[in-house]
């Protein structure tokens, strides 16, 4: 049963699945997830502070400014009242957020959140043909936008007719200036949805995932709690961006749940993280296995010392990459496995943990390793990874793809797992076609509908191919038209094709010319096939998707 909402706009509640198609949700006997029926999650997290006298510690960052919690305060509030006298923003109402992290995008996904709309927060590499659908399918009226980003947005909202108000964040900035620094935060229920966070599918089709205010404040009071050892004086910082509820969790509410503070990046590359890290002192990293091995061999040349908690999620860490910054710093790896369906983390490792896990679940959620038929499988037996806690996935207005991840009140995360007779989780592959590269979660049919619509493909098929740095590449099977164009400037016509047209980061990094794709006799495409052979070639296995 749903507490009485505080929406005006019905729309995400009445988009959620049936509650039968919802996981269980259960707390594990923690008496922090024990949540007022009324709650307002950015209320909690910064209005909170300020009455219990942190006003003035340091709150958000950036290279150039440090605001306290009483100005992250204030900037909210203006925001909000913008919001609301200005655009007309109704409670329920989604607003669409676009920028690079930045002190201001924080302070405009707490104002969205603070007048009782729903903070839709976008990568800011996404195309206009990746913000399209998702503006369709969450009914998006109103989006906050930084403006060297505009045009996308700009090209995006020509495609339907929801979006009616982009603000860019330079009028958004005027504008605060004749607003109260005061808002009374809507006194939304405890489940009413908070944000959606879109995901990309297997199918490469935009999935938009439902989160109350109750799941914001669930994933700070279960994974840092349990894992980490957090004070005010920490400073928190990473490369993931607040789009991605790893990073959201990690550099913006972890830290304002346990008053500390954190440092915002517009630009995280590993030698700018680095920089960053020695330069403001950074205490607390949240980052991809991929960007750990980068820093490793920036060790020796940057003074990372600060450091004293270091989180990885967003694909598998390996021993030797763990191994290796242990030895470059001193510092262990919390390594974890969450995903956007269940918000964050939910199964991670403790420094003691054997080397190569993923540890064990985190107070709060179960998990168990099960077969085809949701039955249990024996420790040591390879098998899909069912995941059940105080967050799970809703899917908005997707039943078909409901049903695939959520069984029998189970959460199915598209992992394949063993796990050892002492409990302790080990990853060994993924379960579907998703392809996870250096943390980002990628679908296969997305790059392959933009191959397709360049003149020399006649087919293709996009599969994920091992690789040491990144965990896995996009890799494109590609049948062309003319065999005479199976060359190397081919390769660099079609990649380039493909970055001008979604975000560079799908690009095929791998590119090789078949003669023709295998098919099952009624003709589907067995891309299963493609991924095991590169694989075996890496001498690694997958648990092949049902030939998918």
């Amino acid at each position: 049963m749903l507490y009485p909402s505080a929406h005006e706009d019905g729309f995400a509640r009445d988009h959620l699945p049936p509650m039968d198609q919802w996981p269980v949700m259960e707390d594990g006997g923690l008496a922090e997830l024990h949540y007022p029926e009324r709650l307002n999650a950015p209320a909690e997290l910064l209005d909170k502070n300020v009455a219990n006298g942190l006003g003035r510690r340091a709150c958000v960052r950036s290279p150039a400014v440090v605001w306290t919690y009483e100005e992250m305060l204030e900037r909210s509030n203006r925001i909000a009242n913008v919001l609301v006298r200005e655009l007309g923003l109704r409670s329920g109402n989604r607003v669409l957020l676009r920028a690079a992290n930045s002190p201001f995008l924080a302070a405009c996904w707490f104002a969205v959140m603070k007048a009782g709309g729903i903070a839709v927060t976008t990568m800011p590499l996404l195309r206009a043909r990746e913000l399209a659908p998702i503006i369709a399918k969450a009914e998006i009226s109103i989006a906050l936008c930084d403006d060297p980003l505009l045009g996308e947005l700009r090209t995006a909202q020509q495609a339907g007719p929801h979006l009616r108000h982009v603000l860019p964040f330079a009028e958004l900035e005027t504008r605060m200036t004749n607003q109260s620094p005061s808002f009374d935060a809507v006194k939304t229920a405890r489940d009413d949805v908070a944000l959606i966070a879109f995901t990309s599918g297997t199918t490469g089709e935009p999935k938009g995932t439902a989160h109350f205010h109750s799941d914001v404040l669930a994933i700070c009071d279960c994974f840092p709690r349990s894992h980490m050892k957090i004070v005010p004086e920490d400073l928190f910082s990473g490369s993931p961006s607040l789009a991605f509820t790893f990073g959201l969790g990690g550099l913006l509410l972890f830290p304002l749940r346990f008053g500390a503070s954190t440092l915002l990046l517009e630009r995280a590359s590993p030698p700018e993280l680095a920089a960053a890290v020695e330069r403001q002192r950074v205490t607390t990293l949240f980052t991809a296995p991929t960007a750990y091995r980068a820093l490793t061999e920036l060790a020796s040349r940057h003074d990372l010392s600060s450091l004293r908690e270091c989180v990885s999620a967003g694909e598998h860490l390996p021993a030797a990459i763990f191994e290796a910054w242990r030895k470059a710093t001193g510092n262990s790896i919390v390594d974890g496995i969450g995903s956007t369906e269940m918000l964050h983390i939910f199964i991670a490792s403790h420094a003691a943990d054997p080397s190569g896990s993923t540890g064990k679940p985190i107070p709060g959620y179960r998990a168990q390793i099960v077969d085809d038929s949701m039955n249990p499988v024996p420790p040591g037996t390879p098998g899909r990874l069912a995941v059940r806690g105080p967050t799970g996935c809703r899917y908005l207005a997707n039943p078909e793809q409901q049903a695939k991840y959520v069984r029998d009140g189970w959460n199915l995360t598209g992992d394949a797992y063993v796990v050892d007779q002492d409990g302790f989780y080990w990853y060994q592959a993924r379960t579907d076609d998703m392809i996870v590269s250096a943390g980002y979660n990628i679908g296969g049919p997305e790059i392959e509908n933009v191959l397709l619509e360049h003149p020399k493909v006649k087919e293709c098929a996009v599969v994920g191919a091992p690789d040491a740095d990144r965990g896995q590449i996009v890799k494109a099977f590609v049948v062309l038209r003319e065999p005479a164009d199976m060359k190397e400037e081919t390769t660099m016509e079609l990649q380039e094709f493909v970055k001008a047209r979604i975000a560079p980061y799908k690009y095929p990094r791998a590119i090789e010319y078949i003669d023709a794709l295998p098919r099952t006799e009624t003709g589907k495409v067995q891309r299963f096939r493609l991924r095991d052979r590169e694989w075996a070639k890496a001498g690694r296995k997958t648990l092949s998707a049902g030939g998918k």
